[in-house]
This record gives structure tokens, sequence and C-alpha cells, in this order.
């Protein structure tokens, strides 16, 4: 299963080589796993429909560098206003965005979509299928973020927190 950004220009069939059908796929802004508590219904289906009735074995959620949605909350004047759908959806993310140490603008909203994509997969585990599947390691769960400008793959590494690119893991 896949949960990633809306943004065209990341395809998810080509980030995990696979072919139409191969992968159970979520498109939303901001790639947001809503917590079970706040729980989005079409997120919550997926999940329920993709863990218990497909039986996934790998559960990515995948950012990318050059995302609209963290870029809006990053701004201290919301590009959101007269959006009240796209603003109620993002809400839940501003506390993680914010968190991040404000510098410069691109290494802020760089991180800002590395702690995002950290924050969903910390979502995931607020749901009980997800969290008895990982327990019972019939699933795995990954982070990734995705640069569009330089074509790069970056996978979390739990163990360090930090976000490694494919070449860095090669070398692992």
């Amino acid at each position: 299963m896949y949960i990633g950004c809306s943004d065209s220009r990341v395809v998810p069939e080509q980030l995990t080589s696979s072919t139409p059908g191969e992968i159970f796929v979520v498109r939303n802004v901001a790639n947001l796993v809503p917590p079970l508590e706040n729980a989005d219904a079409s997120v919550g289906a997926a999940l329920d429909y993709a863990v218990e009735h497909l039986k996934v074995q790998h559960l990515i959620v995948c950012g990318h560098y050059g995302c609209g949605g963290i870029k809006g909350l990053m701004d201290p004047h919301p590009h959101f206003v007269g959006m009240p759908s796209l603003a109620e959806w993002l809400a839940p993310a501003h506390r993680t965005v914010m968190s991040v140490e404000n510098g410069d603008s691109n290494l802020w909203w760089r991180q800002a979509v590395e702690r995002n994509v950290v924050q969903q997969l910390a979502n995931l585990m607020t749901f009980p299928q997800v969290a008895k599947a990982w327990e019972e390691d019939r699933l795995e769960i990954h982070g990734w973020v995705y640069d569009m400008y330089t074509f790069n793959l970056h996978v979390y590494d739990e163990s360090t927190g930090v976000f490694l690119s494919a070449d860095q893991l090669l070398e692992r």
C-alpha cells in the first residue's frame, strides 16, 4: 500500500517500479493519515481494506520535497483563505510543520516535509489493524520522501531518525 500526495508529479508506480494493479494507492493533499481519533473515513477505509482484506505486506507513506500543502502551512499568511475544506484537511499537520525550527526557508520546507512523513507513520499506528499487523511481523512500514528536483528517493531510517538517500542505504 502506498499513501502519497495528490501531486501529479509524484507517480507511485514509477517510484515503486510497479505496474497498474500491483499496489493499492491512497493519494491526498500532503500525504496525510489522520490519527484514528480524528480519522478520515476514506483513509481509514483504505487502511482497513489493504491490511485486513488484501493483506498487504508493505505500507509506504511518501512525501515529496516541494509539497504545496506543507508550504501553505508554513506561511504566516495562509494560502487557504476561501478554501475551508483544504484548511480543515491540513489543520492537523500544522503543529508538526511548525515544530521544525524556522531558518533557511528551503531547508525548513525540506525538514517540514520529512517531519510530516514521520508523523504520518506514527498516525498509522493509531489504527488497531495496522498496529496488530506490524506487531505480528505481517506488515512493514516505510517512510519515503521523493526529491522531484534530483529524482532521488530518501528513506526514513528509524534507527537514526533521519532520511537517507538510496546511495547512503547501499553504502551501509
